[in-house]
């Protein structure tokens, strides 16, 4: 995996915001924990140096107290903060994934922000303040040193309030979000049904007398499709494998009616399968392929789906050796992918940032479109079982 700006940002979005899929390698997510300690450590060192240097001669022209001051703070913080992270992750492993957090009411989101970093910053403080070398006791009994810790809890609060608000207008942008997306996903279905459903059912009433066993089974095709269909619909984000399935069932529904002049092939390792995705990612560039690649040649064509997981990216391609980007556009034909492409394109980027892509690119002969999406490195209980 390249470690780029793009992937810096996502991933430290996805550390803040727990709603977001986790971005880049696993480690990298213990990076801006350290970060945010070493951050705060320099507001600890000055309120210490206030209480415990601050009325000494020279004191804040000598750089080695403050630095080793930093450094105790640093090792303090640290502790609290790797304890607040792994309660975080193992959590999320306990309850099958740290996305289930957005789904709670918001007063119990608001106790599991505040509650478990306090009980960890009570639990990491004494043992922070052990390992450079004091005692909470000493601290307790010292007037100086229960300024410290008053105003370290108030500090702590305040934190814990800021977490609050930005939490809670992540959640109602991811709200916003959901809706938009929503919208949009009825938008791209209501592109992609009507005349579907409509020459579907004329090519079965057409069938019917003729061939009732062919109209028997492209009406079992029909079904399957639907279902699959309504699963993606309806479950929202899913494992790779539910789009391949519905790819399948609509490749399979289209072969009644194009007989041989369609062939097709779906190639996916076992991993990228398991690869969480939204839905309706496929389906539209599988229906261009064979709309405007293959249906407009006599001879009709190939269309061949792929999926792999390589490099911490989940690589789509949907591939027809039609007619191309080149092509002429057909007298009559009903508008060109242009819209269901700026669908896909706006909800990867509303999802994914600049880390995921949607190509459109020749393939010689035909088109091949291209998705490439990041890949969570770090699955939630549920997805591993």
């Amino acid at each position: 995996m390249i470690i780029n700006l793009a992937l810096l940002k996502a991933s430290r979005d996805s550390w803040l915001d727990d709603s977001r899929p986790r971005v880049g390698p696993y480690w990298m997510q213990w990076v801006w924990t350290v970060v945010l300690c070493a951050i705060l450590a320099v507001g600890f060192t000055i309120l210490g140096f206030f209480a415990f240097a601050g009325d000494a001669v020279g004191a804040w022209r000598n750089l080695s107290g403050w630095a080793e001051w930093y450094g105790r703070n640093f090792v303090v913080s640290l502790v609290i903060g790797a304890l607040i992270q792994a309660s975080f992750d193992l959590v999320g492993l306990a309850i099958g994934g740290r996305h289930r957090v957005c789904r709670w009411p918001r007063w119990k989101r608001s106790l599991y922000y505040t509650l478990l970093p306090l009980a960890c910053t009570a639990v990491g403080w004494p043992i922070g303040i052990s390992l450079v070398g004091g005692t909470l006791r000493g601290f307790l009994l010292d007037a100086r040193g229960q300024n410290v810790i008053a105003g370290t809890v108030l500090f702590a609060l305040l934190l814990s309030f800021v977490f609050q608000q930005f939490f809670a207008l992540k959640a109602r942008q991811l709200e916003a979000e959901k809706r938009a997306t929503e919208a949009q996903l009825r938008l791209l279905q209501g592109q992609i049904e009507p005349h579907f459903l409509f020459n579907t059912l004329a090519g079965v009433i057409s069938l019917i007398d003729p061939e009732p066993a062919k109209a028997k089974q492209m009406l079992q095709d029909f079904t399957e499709y639907l279902r699959s269909s309504l699963t993606v619909m309806r479950t929202g984000d899913g494992p790779l494998a539910q789009e391949l399935d519905l790819a399948e069932h609509y490749l399979r529904l289209l072969g009644s009616r194009m007989e041989d002049r369609l062939r097709w092939r779906i190639d996916a390792d076992e991993a990228a399968r398991h690869v969480p995705v939204p839905p309706l990612l496929l389906q539209p560039l599988v229906e261009n392929a064979i709309h405007h690649g293959l249906e407009p040649q006599l001879e009709g064509g190939t269309v061949t789906v792929s999926a792999r997981v390589a490099g911490g990216e989940l690589v789509l391609q949907v591939q027809d050796d039609g007619r191309g980007l080149d092509a002429p556009p057909r007298p009559g034909a009903r508008k060109g992918p242009g819209v269901a492409l700026a669908n896909i394109r706006g909800r990867l980027q509303s999802r994914y940032g600049s880390l995921a892509s949607l190509e459109l690119l020749a393939a010689s002969p035909g088109t091949r479109a291209v998705i490439r999406l990041p890949v969570d490195t770090q699955p939630t209980a549920g997805e591993t079982a």
